[in-house]
This record gives structure tokens, C-alpha cells and sequence, in this order.
């Protein structure tokens, strides 16, 4: 009998095994998809991962030499420090895209500390960003506008408006009549808070459409 009770014990130490999850199998490896871009293919505006930190392109130059390769100065802003760097680089070398995820958002209110909050689009989940954060959009940010939120590893690291958009002139001062010069532009202040340069027949109420990215007037709407 004993021996009969070993090996149904046995059997069923086995059995129970034979279905124990591996904790091998259930670990899996996410790797980041990052793509790999050289010097000629910089461009303002792209973003790219640095010791392990967002920067993006502010602008750059290309400085041919007589002999040897050419160099490229790139001016970089740190997305999450807000700090901006200078570097300059032999042509071909490399970088590496930074991996971000666009979410589109939408602007809810300001709060009495000057923080921001907007809702995600999609969970509708509400999300606070400092002030300081977004120190180069916030003029253009209005109530109730939609726009992306950028992530970088979790975290909110860029608020991007859209780009043209259309304000409402709601203060300017008004046409002067006979100044017909060419090129004749006044301050406007817009819905927004923004105050930008606009041809001289632009009137309060009027609605404009924008380029938020380079702070100018684009036309009537």
C-alpha cells in the first residue's frame, strides 16, 4: 500500500508541475523603437534622445569646409529642463530619435497657482502640467482648444498647439483712414492673450488665422 500511495504522490507532484507557469516565459522584453537618423537628415522641430533625456531641434547650420567633411551646429531645447544646448558635429554622425506618444488633449482651465489642466481625448483622464512647463505655448493656449500632449517615458514633456490657428482680434487700433503705405502693421492683442504684429486694415472682432509656431499673421478668415 505504501508503495501504491509513493507513486500516485509522485504522479501528482508531477502533474501539478507540468502546469506551474515558467517565470521565464512570462517575462518579456519591450524594446524601445527608436530610429536611427544622421546629420543630413536634421530638421527643426525633431526630436531626439540624448543621455537619456528628450531634446528637440531648434535650428541648425551647415558649415562646408575646404577640406575634410562638412560640420553641422544644431541648437537644441531640453524638453524637460527647458534648458538649451549647442553642439556641433562631423557630417554622417548619428542620433537617435526619441520615443514619444502624441496624445490628443484638450484644454480645461488654469488654476489659481498657474497650472494647467487639460483632458486626454481618449481615457478622459484629467492631466495637470505646470506653468513652468509650457513657458513658450501657454500665450497661445485657450480655453477649450485641442491639441497634443507629448509623452516621453511617461511623462509630459511638450505642449504643441495647432499650427495655423484661428483667434479673434480683440484688441488693435482702429484703420487709420488715407494710410495706405505698404507694409503698414500695428500691434494686436488676440482671444488667446497673444499679443502679434498685423497689417494695418486688420479691426478689433476681425478673425485671424495664425502661425502659432512662428508667432505670425498668416490672413483673414
Amino acid at each position: 500500500m505504501s508503495s501504491l500511495r509513493n507513486i500516485l504522490l509522485t504522479t501528482l507532484l508531477t502533474t501539478s508541475t507540468a502546469f506551474t507557469p515558467s517565470s521565464h516565459i512570462l517575462q518579456r522584453t519591450c524594446p524601445l523603437s527608436m530610429v536611427a537618423v544622421d546629420t543630413s537628415e536634421i530638421k527643426n522641430g525633431l526630436t531626439i534622445e540624448l543621455d537619456g533625456e528628450p531634446y528637440k531641434v531648434l535650428g541648425f547650420s551647415i558649415m562646408k569646409q575646404a577640406r575634410g567633411a562638412a560640420k553641422t551646429t544644431i541648437k537644441f531645447k531640453n524638453l524637460k529642463r527647458g534648458t538649451t544646448i549647442e553642439n556641433t558635429y562631423r557630417s554622417g554622425e548619428k542620433f537617435e530619435t526619441a520615443e514619444i506618444i502624441r496624445k490628443p488633449s484638450q484644454f480645461t482651465y488654469e488654476d489659481d497657482s498657474g497650472n494647467y489642466f487639460f483632458m486626454d481625448n481618449e481615457s478622459f483622464e484629467e492631466v495637470m502640467i505646470e506653468s513652468a512647463a509650457i513657458e513658450d505655448q501657454k500665450k497661445w493656449i485657450s480655453e477649450g482648444m485641442e491639441l497634443d500632449l507629448i509623452y516621453f517615458k511617461g511623462e509630459v514633456i511638450e505642449v504643441r498647439v495647432p499650427s495655423p490657428y484661428v483667434f479673434e482680434v480683440v484688441e488693435t487700433e482702429p484703420n487709420m483712414k488715407g494710410n495706405t503705405s505698404q507694409g503698414y502693421t500695428k500691434p494686436a492683442v488676440l482671444s488667446c492673450g497673444a499679443t502679434i504684429s498685423v497689417p494695418g486694415f486688420v479691426e478689433q472682432g476681425a478673425m485671424i488665422k495664425v502661425d502659432t509656431e512662428k508667432g505670425e499673421y498668416i490672413e483673414r478668415v
